[in-house]
């Protein structure tokens, strides 16, 4: 046994040798960036360029873009990307990992807002990065992770749903969030405190979508100061093939806005097919996405999308008069019945009803044959069913109480994330399907459907008689 320690030892050091010491003549010349002024680098690293290929013209190692160069030579807790197409961000992020994990151990943390299995990730962009980086021989590649012999490693997470299995992940040197225009702000929240190593940093890629969407505010918007943000798009991609140029060039001329979104990296009003797009955008332009107070003197009710592996929805609403405050959004995956019910009772309110969907009254082998309904009513809720309607009615009745809704900013910032994405297939020809897409959005947007169809069902005919020093609320 020792004997076989010792030549497995032997094999990785070997491998290690014949590796790294090649590094400093594959690299592409962009100097030499000593340690201290690169992030962490331990070791100098000089980029060069490779020897010339007879049959072919000569291509630098690393292919960077000049203008991501500071992946290497600065030193940034946030190093933001964020563009169009073409312009090589994610291609460069994972280039300039490899090529820093292969000078020196680090432990990068991969990262996504919807990652269900390790094909949603970036593990095949890296794999594909090594043979052209000439780093095949030193990195091992297994079906979940990408390893060095001198102790780096990468690593593939999914953000939405996964607390725990983020706040476990030790000793992270670089988080990578790619396509991080769909990461929430509940998952923003638990990620950043998580990646606390010193001299740790955590790079953001992604492609604008929304000027709602909390990544958008939080690194262009509102960056923080330890943050280097730049634009990129195939213009600064000095690397980009001319057939991308030629794409980009046709749509600019057939239809400028979608290559603003699409090539040059500019937000959007509004996702393509979105459903509520403009009474969303109503409700912002009219100041009814604010800080909503919950009102002491009226219950809250709550009302459910449920599921299991997908996620459970809940949003939590006030009738007060004849307004809607819409107060808070929990959503969550995996998790008892309990687990929903303790996590409302963290809020120190006057509770309603819990209005849920159908399928609460079916019963389950999880719950020892019990129904949803039945396990609420043990745990001291109140429960009613929404009355069955279809979901073109039920989207009806969503825009049009859309309208009188008051939405806590920073406590439903998810839930109206969700609502915002929640949209039609849309075919080549700009037609909309008959019904919305199923995707992360559509939980949210069923619970607040059922919202809708509940307080539509509900509301009082003729308007109600305040009594003295109480609130009005006539959901019961």
């Amino acid at each position: 046994m020792a004997a076989q320690s010792s030549r497995t030892r032997s094999s990785r050091e070997k491998a290690a040798k014949v590796a790294v010491p090649g590094m400093d003549e594959l690299l592409r010349p962009i100097g030499e960036i000593s340690a201290g002024s690169s992030g962490g680098l331990k070791q100098p690293l000089k980029l060069e360029e490779p020897e010339a290929n007879a049959d072919e013209p000569a291509r630098p190692f690393l292919d960077i873009p000049e203008k991501l160069r500071p992946l290497f030579t600065q030193r940034a807790r946030y190093k933001v990307m964020y563009g169009g197409r073409g312009g090589a961000k994610s291609w460069s992020a994972a280039r300039a990992l490899l090529a820093r994990g292969a000078v020196e151990p680090i432990r990068v943390l991969c990262a996504r807002e919807h990652q269900t299995s390790i094909r949603d990730s970036v593990h095949r962009l890296l794999a594909d990065q090594l043979a052209p980086m000439r780093l095949a021989p030193f990195y091992r590649v297994t079906a979940d992770s990408i390893r060095g012999p001198n102790g780096t490693e990468f690593i593939f997470a999914g953000l939405r749903h996964n607390v725990g299995n983020i706040r476990s992940k030790e000793g992270i040197d670089v988080c990578w969030v790619e396509e991080a225009q769909a990461v929430s702000r509940h998952s923003w929240e638990t990620l950043i405190p998580t990646i606390r190593k010193e001299g740790s940093e955590i790079w953001v890629t992604f492609n604008p979508e929304l000027e709602e969407d909390d990544t958008w505010l939080r690194f262009v918007v509102r960056p923080p100061s330890s943050a280097w943000v730049t634009k990129v798009t195939l213009d600064d991609n000095e690397f980009c093939p001319q057939v991308l140029k030629d794409e980009a060039a046709e749509l600019k001329a057939r239809d400028p806005e979608a290559w603003a979104h699409i090539w040059n990296g500019e937000c959007r009003a509004a996702v393509a097919g979105a459903v509520y797009a403009e009474a969303l955008a109503k409700a912002r332009d009219e100041g009814r996405i604010t800080v909503v107070p919950y009102e002491p003197t009226a219950p809250v009710h709550c009302f459910w999308d449920l599921g299991w592996s997908d996620c459970v929805s809940i949003w939590m609403a006030q009738a007060v008069g004849l307004e809607f405050r819409i107060v808070d959004f929990l959503q969550a995956s995996q998790k008892p019945i309990d687990w929903y019910v303790a996590e409302l009772a963290k809020r120190d309110w006057v509770w309603g009803e819990d209005w849920l969907p159908h399928d609460a009254e079916a019963k389950t082998l999880a719950a020892a044959g019990r129904t949803i309904r039945s396990q609420l009513q043990n745990l001291g809720r109140k429960t009613r069913i929404v009355e069955k309607v279809g979901v073109a009615d039920g989207i009806n009745a969503a825009r049009g109480l859309l309208g009188r809704c008051w939405f806590d900013e920073v406590r439903c910032a998810d839930g109206l994330q969700a609502l915002r994405h929640y949209r039609y297939a849309v075919d080549t020809d700009g037609r909309l399907g008959r019904t919305p897409l199923h995707d992360w959005s559509s939980h949210a947007a069923d619970a607040f459907r059922y919202l809708a169809v509940s307080l539509e069902a509900h509301r009082p005919k003729a308007r109600p008689v305040r009594r003295s020093g109480q609130a009005l609320d006539w959901m019961g």
